[in-house]
């Protein structure tokens, strides 16, 4: 499960990188600009959704642990 989200979370981080190039910055809301505003806030979506679930993965074992 770590590996996965590990390569998830560097795949939205290029995906993050690549957008924020395309950004016209003279024109930020037209255009590809919009999209690629759109796909960079779905990638640290992504990204935030993923360290939730390493959280509550975390949290899973230490119960488990407990019992």
């Amino acid at each position: 499960m770590k590996i996965i989200s590990a390569i998830l979370s560097i795949i939205a981080v290029a995906l993050i990188i690549y957008n924020a190039m395309m950004v016209d910055l003279n024109n930020p809301f037209e255009g590809d600009s919009l999209i690629a505003l759109i796909t960079i806030f779905a990638a640290l979506c992504a990204i935030i959704l993923l360290q939730i679930l390493m959280v509550s993965k975390k949290i899973e074992a230490k119960s488990k642990s407990r019992k």
